[in-house]
């Protein structure tokens, strides 16, 4: 990855203005600039593709192509299916292709296809194979690091004093995400290039589906081997994971449960973390990676470069210099959630603070 000498917000500020003004052409030209935009998305098992990044990135299309419509499709995490979806959407006629590969690999293909039918695909939050156009993320380093740095910290304030020795490292487990999302490769990395020396990593799972039943079959299988006691917290990759090991450990009886990590502040995860059952979650302000991938979308769909709107570059397995826009996440704690979600209009404290949860809430600091 080569970053750019130039600032993230200034270039997507500039790229975002750019387009809204070739959209302000009046009517004939808006008619002649419309065209299709397809979206594909790769499961629903993780509640942000479908409540906030296609709701996002459709209305980010229609303010810069008023005259532009959006095709969608969610794969059920079904790479066949997926497949289908996309030769479906380049028979239709779409002119670009923003892609959350439900599988980074087994699209090359598809993409490749995509390539031969002058249909530009745009890699959306996971960095797919094959000949894409831009790639549009959230740094996965990062974030693996800021869940490692996060774990870290509070297993450390947890153990006792004088446990510092190499014979007495805290005892982690390791519930990564799916083993055919890059991703998931990405936030392991980032994790470990904290976590590595610092902590012994009793177990490692690669959870199938990202899907919280199998992070639950995994971490019920941790318990039996290690037992309750030899667990000092849990790396989960993200907010559907953690839910799976928070109901593992629950319903093996665990009264106090470790520190547990999460991503992508799903709401149920917010109210988790503010009943003290999820120690953390990493916050990703979607509306910026939703329009950054709309801004790409509509210049590749117009037939323009993308070095207005790419602030780097990024390399794939198969290619290399992809014109890129990587932004930067935020740690949520108990302690951050007001500063962190509230204070930026991510949820509102009605949302958050169910009658059940008014007096966490209060602890939290979120009724003030």
């Amino acid at each position: 990855m080569r970053a750019r000498a130039r600032h993230l917000a200034a270039a997507l500020a500039a790229a975002l203005m750019t387009l809204s003004l070739a959209s302000c052409g009046g009517e004939e030209q808006s008619r002649a600039d419309g065209f299709a935009v397809g979206l594909l998305l790769p499961n629903r098992v993780t509640p942000r593709w479908e409540n906030h990044d296609k709701p996002l990135i459709e209305k980010r299309v229609k303010e810069l192509c008023p005259s532009c419509t959006m095709e969608h499709a969610n794969a059920e995490g079904d790479v066949t299916r997926q497949r289908q979806q996309m030769l479906s959407m380049i028979t239709k006629g779409v002119k670009v292709l923003i892609l959350d590969a439900a599988d980074t690999r087994a699209l090359r293909s598809s993409i490749q296809e995509a390539r031969k039918a002058g249909v530009p695909v745009l890699a959306y939050d996971r960095l797919a194979e094959g000949p894409i156009s831009g790639f549009v993320s959230f740094d996965g380093g990062h974030i693996g690091r800021l869940q490692g740095e996060a774990l870290l910290g509070a297993v450390d304030a947890k153990r006792p004093t004088g446990t510092a020795g190499p014979a007495d490292k805290a005892s982690v487990v390791m519930m990564n995400g799916d083993p055919t999302s890059a991703n998931a490769a990405w936030f392991r990395k980032g994790a470990l290039s904290v976590l590595t020396g610092r902590v012994r990593i009793a177990r490692s799972y690669d959870t199938e589906g990202w899907t919280a039943q199998n992070a639950h079959a995994d971490m019920t299988a941790a318990l039996a081997a290690l037992g309750a006691a030899r667990i000092d917290g849990v790396l989960a990759a993200n907010d559907a994971l953690a839910s799976g090991v928070i109901s593992a450990l629950k319903s093996a009886g665990v009264a106090e449960l470790p520190p547990v990590t999460g991503q992508d502040a799903d709401l149920d995860a917010v109210q988790r973390i503010v009943k003290g059952e999820q120690y953390m979650t990493v916050y990703k302000p979607f509306e910026k990676e939703a329009d950054a991938a709309a801004a790409m979308a509509v210049a590749l769909g117009r037939g323009q470069d993308l070095s207005k709107v790419a602030t780097t570059t990024i390399d794939s397995p198969t290619d290399q210099d992809i014109p890129a826009v990587l932004l930067n996440a935020t740690p949520v704690t108990a302690r951050t959630v007001k500063r962190a979600l509230v204070d930026s209009g991510a949820y509102t404290v009605a949302q958050i603070c169910t009658r059940q949860l008014r007096t966490a809430c209060d602890r939290a600091g979120l009724l003030d």
